[in-house]
């Protein structure tokens, strides 16, 4: 039945294959894919519509990647106990493979194309991140559908021996200094993305070189499947009708006009979009009337948008200087403050010409940790980042139905700056929410919430390692006509019309001693490898100069948290206590947080219980912490306690002199002078101080003593002997004991004795 089955292997440094099968799932789609690697296995599909979309002017591209439980051997959570909506991990894998493949598409191919990847088979050794590319590129590679491909995708990393590994295992992984994904054809980088521990430039470019020659391997045998599946050609599809007579019209009357414009340095987008506005409506009010000039218009407008672009693009690349009449390397003014919502933990304005965030830090303790529940992990996470972009920030009106994948991903590459300065786990108690509200865009408002970010958190009192700012680095570049050399200017801190107009946009956030995190989309063939690090060492420049900016406001974290904030604090019991610490039920330690109002968390960690303490004043902090203690605390031989109460006897007093624990005030413990009756002298629920005089070593009972806490009296005469009883029910010395369920155990007791009586 599967008598078309191909199937081709590669191998990657190490030795670990990865295989392509195609010929015998969904055979119905226009190209499938199975690729596995150790137990991963992934299926990629792809169709692409026969039938152009009318009215569309871009590429109706979707990519989707999803886990499946099933895959994993484990059943979602929720109520509908079915996979849903992609996660946010799902969405950002999707980015990953978009954004390395959509470039390659003709620009006029305007039919709707889905690629869905699925994870079937997991293997926690093989993670599938760094696998979804390669699949989605194969199932494009082995279909008619216009693709400039193969692509694919690697992970590169560079562990703690500073080797650098290729698809790494997670145990490779742990305490990496580099972790990067990076997408290309057999010829050129097309995506980099990843986080870094404060490293250099340099070594970002070898990671890359690392990884673009596995690429090569891996793209050679998808044209190898192409070979075999028998592919040849690309089907026919109507794209953009083109009239030169009629552009070469368009460019004449308008070129210089535009170009003009672009020449006068206007700063603000609102009055730079009017000034082009007004030159491309007056060219278009001009235009005679009648059915010709109603047909053609669809084109004319897309020549006079093609005419704007090259004007905008030959003005910098001719001068050297941009739209708003800034050098290539200058940054737009920068406002930076902190400080500026009074009841949060920590917040930041940052300001960077037409471009704001809002953004606030919040503390919170363990039970404020995100869930994480995947097919592939499952978990817990102490840091969160979120972005919002709402639209009234670039002047629209747009409907506010939660984070698209573009805030998603905005959201992780900040996520992903800052991480690597927090202080460790073991190091910060509290879970950690920035959020990032743009209330103004015009390019680079990711990069202006690494900066509010590391603002706010420096605000908010938390430790970290270093200021992290974040720069938008653009390119505009054009082979020269006569030698095919590349001409190119790099800007520094692009617009949002320069990031629409260039073929680059580079992101690069870092501290003073290196790069945190990076994200890089390249519109072009052959950038050369000097030419991104020229890229970087200029983002380094322009990183320097934002920093040095925030460093005025605030350049360390504050000494404290705000008034405000939860303080907390940590004390580690011994694990036998735990159970004590909480109670029957969690009544206890639920008594503790009523009481005093601060909020407790217990948890085991290597055979220890690690008790954190989260309170918003140092009263409720000390409360907490003193009755915590005082259940854990070992009681210790001649050491005086404030004990009440519990139970008179004829032969003395039990006393509660610690939580749980009791111990005998024998009556001839109570005072200097003979004491016949504990009624009179002692009541219950009365609160004395005793002393404990010892610890039976075989029973555990404790004597206490109120006596010798009191000065003996002058010319003390020891009272005589009491007569010993021939029954005697108490006693550690002498005479049987016909009770043994004494003890320092909480609680009621029907031991009525402990000592002799004499």
């Amino acid at each position: 039945m599967f008598e078309n089955v191909i199937k081709k292997t590669v191998a990657l440094p190490d030795g670990r294959e990865i295989s392509l099968e195609t010929g015998k799932m969904a055979r119905q789609a226009d190209g499938s894919i199975v690729l596995r690697m150790g137990n991963t296995m992934l299926l990629a599909t792809v169709v692409s519509n026969p039938d152009k979309r009318e009215g569309a002017d871009f590429l109706p591209l979707s990519v989707d990647y999803q886990e499946k439980f099933a895959s994993a051997g484990k059943i979602p959570g929720g109520f509908l106990k079915r996979e849903g909506r992609l996660s946010d991990r799902e969405i950002l894998i999707s980015r990953l493979v978009d954004r390395a493949i959509r470039p390659l598409f003709p620009s006029d191919y305007y039919h709707d194309t889905q690629i869905m990847i699925s994870m079937i088979s997991a293997d926690q050794d093989a993670l599938p991140d760094a696998l979804v590319a390669f699949a989605a590129s194969a199932a494009l590679s082995i279909t008619d559908i216009p693709f400039d491909g193969p692509i694919s995708e690697v992970r590169v990393v560079k562990d703690a021996n500073g080797e650098y590994i290729v698809n790494p295992t997670p145990a490779q992984m742990e305490g990496c200094t580099l972790d990067l994904m990076i997408g290309a054809t057999s010829e050129n980088i097309t995506m980099v993305e990843g986080e870094m521990q404060e490293v250099g430039e340099d070594e970002m470019i070898e990671a890359i070189k690392v990884g673009h020659e596995v690429i090569k391997t891996q793209c050679a045998l998808q044209v190898e499947l192409r070979a075999a599946a028998g592919v040849e050609g690309f089907r026919e599809f109507v794209g953009d009708v083109e009239n030169e007579e009629l552009k070469e019209e368009v460019f004449t009357a308008l070129y210089d006009k535009l170009y003009a414009v672009a020449s006068q340095g206007i700063k603000g987008k609102t009055e730079r979009k009017a000034a082009f506005t007004e030159v491309k409506k007056a060219y278009l009010e001009a235009l005679p009337e009648g059915e010709e000039t109603e047909e053609k218009l669809p084109l004319i407008k897309r020549y006079i948008a093609k005419c704007e672009k090259k004007a905008s693009r030959d003005l910098v690349l001719n001068t050297k200087n941009r739209l708003d009449g800034r050098d290539l390397e200058e940054v737009r003014p920068i406002v930076p403050e902190v400080d500026v919502l009074p009841s949060a933990h920590g917040s930041a304005l940052f300001t960077r010409g037409e471009t704001q965030s809002l953004t606030t830090v919040t503390l919170g303790t363990k039970m404020d940790e995100q869930m994480l529940d995947s097919a592939m992990a499952s978990g817990t996470s102490k840091f969160i980042l979120h972005y919002n972009f709402p639209g009234f920030s670039t002047g629209e009106v747009r409907p506010n139905r939660g984070p698209g994948r573009r805030e998603v991903g905005h959201g992780n590459l900040g996520h992903r700056a800052l991480e690597r300065v927090l202080p460790p786990a073991d190091e910060n108690p509290y879970t950690i929410r920035i959020v990032s509200d743009i209330l103004e865009s015009n390019g680079s408002s990711s990069m202006a919430t690494v900066c509010a970010g590391s603002l706010a958190l420096m605000d908010a009192g938390v430790n970290i390692t270093g200021t992290v700012s974040g720069i938008a680095m653009g390119m505009i570049s054009e082979n020269d006509p006569e030698t095919g050399e590349l001409k190119y200017a790099i800007l520094s801190d692009i617009l949002g019309d320069e990031d629409h107009l260039g073929d680059m946009d580079f992101k690069v956030t870092g501290t003073e001693k290196g790069i945190t995190a990076c994200q890089m989309d390249i519109k072009v063939d052959g950038l050369p490898y000097e030419v991104l690090k020229q890229a970087l060492e200029q983002a380094n420049r322009g990183r320097a100069h934002i920093r040095g900016i925030m460093d005025e406001v605030i350049k360390e974290s504050r000494n404290d948290l705000k008034p405000h904030a939860p303080r907390s604090a940590v004390m580690m019991i011994p694990q036998d206590l735990i159970g004590a610490v909480i109670g029957p039920g969690g009544k206890v330690i639920q008594e503790i947080q009523k009481d005093t109002g601060a909020t407790i968390v217990i948890e085991e960690v290597e055979n220890q219980g690690k008790v954190s303490f989260f309170a918003v004043d140092k009263e409720a902090m000390d409360g907490a912490i003193g009755r915590v203690k005082a259940i854990v605390a070992q009681p210790e031989v001649g050491e005086t306690y404030s004990g009440k109460v519990k139970s008179l006897q004829p032969f003395g007093a039990f006393i509660e002199f610690m939580p749980g624990k009791e111990g005998l005030l024998h009556i001839s413990e109570i005072a200097w002078e003979r004491t016949d009756s504990v009624e009179g002298i002692l009541n219950v629920g009365e609160t004395i101080d005793v002393k404990l005089l010892e610890v039976d070593p075989k029973t555990g009972k404790f004597k206490l003593s109120r006596k010798a806490l009191i000065p003996m009296p002058e010319g003390y005469t020891p009272p005589p002997p009491r007569e010993r009883r021939s029954f005697d029910r108490g006693g550690d010395r002498g005479g049987r004991r016909d009770d043994r369920r004494g003890g320092d155990r909480g609680g009621r007791r029907d031991d009525r004795g402990g000592y002799n009586r004499r």
